[in-house]
């Protein structure tokens, strides 16, 4: 015997509402057994949660789009602040940087080791602790660091932050869409189940296959269990 289950998706809730409010039957004399109102609150719904879906999947696009440019713009952040860091532990063990000026960095002052930077997250760290780090110690007389030049970490740092706080927002943008739709569920949920509820009691007097055929044209789905004759 086939056996109703509701909709476990988005799509799914999406395509069980729209079969309901496109259906012509619902607004003619015969359709009259389901409440005008729950048909409104189908309308509704459907409209609110079709509009959320889509933000959601324009964000989810956007969102991926931005990862992939993300990457060589991350890496090279990553490489020239990984090698100006390199030259500054050579310049201190030349001499020609106290250990004391790497607390200007964020460093330990005995460090001789590049932090931790592949991740984006380490970039938007560490970066602005190095930059500020020497430019300061510049203020201060000291010779700057050619190979790379500040200058061209900063460069490069700015490329990579544009992107990421532009991920950042669409993330946010994503995480809000799929809050939405979330909030929506239940309320959707409970109004396809009182709709079908209604659909199936109305034709609960015709036989089972005759029962089936006229509640699926009004978005009801059955299942048949496993090795069951259809």
């Amino acid at each position: 015997m086939p056996y109703r289950r509701l909709p476990k998706t988005d799509a799914a809730r999406l395509k069980a509402l729209e079969a309901l409010a496109d259906n012509n039957e619902v607004y003619a004399v015969s359709g009259h057994f389901i409440d005008r109102k729950l048909i409104a609150e189908a309308q509704r719904l459907y409209a609110q949660l079709s509009d959320a879906s889509a933000e959601y999947k324009m964000s989810m696009r956007t969102q991926v789009r931005y990862s992939k440019r993300i990457t060589p713009l991350q890496h090279n952040a990553m490489t020239y602040l990984s090698h100006f860091l390199q030259v500054l532990f050579l310049a201190v063990e030349r001499g020609e940087i106290q250990e004391s000026e790497l607390m200007g960095y964020g460093l330990e002052a005995n460090q001789h080791t590049v932090p931790y930077l592949k991740t984006s997250d380490a970039v938007m760290e560490w970066a602005p602790k190095i930059i500020n780090g020497e430019k300061e110690r510049l203020k201060k007389g000291g010779k700057p660091i050619l190979s790379p030049p500040i200058g061209a970490v900063i460069t490069h740092f700015d490329v990579f932050r544009g992107m990421y706080d532009a991920q950042k927002r669409y993330q946010t943008r994503t995480q809000k869409a799929l809050a939405d739709i979330a909030k929506m569920r239940p309320e959707v949920d409970d109004l396809i189940l009182r709709l079908w509820d209604v659909i199936e009691a109305h034709f609960g007097d015709e036989p089972l296959e005759r029962r089936c055929e006229l509640c699926r044209k009004f978005g009801i789905v059955y299942y048949y269990r496993r090795n069951e004759k259809r």
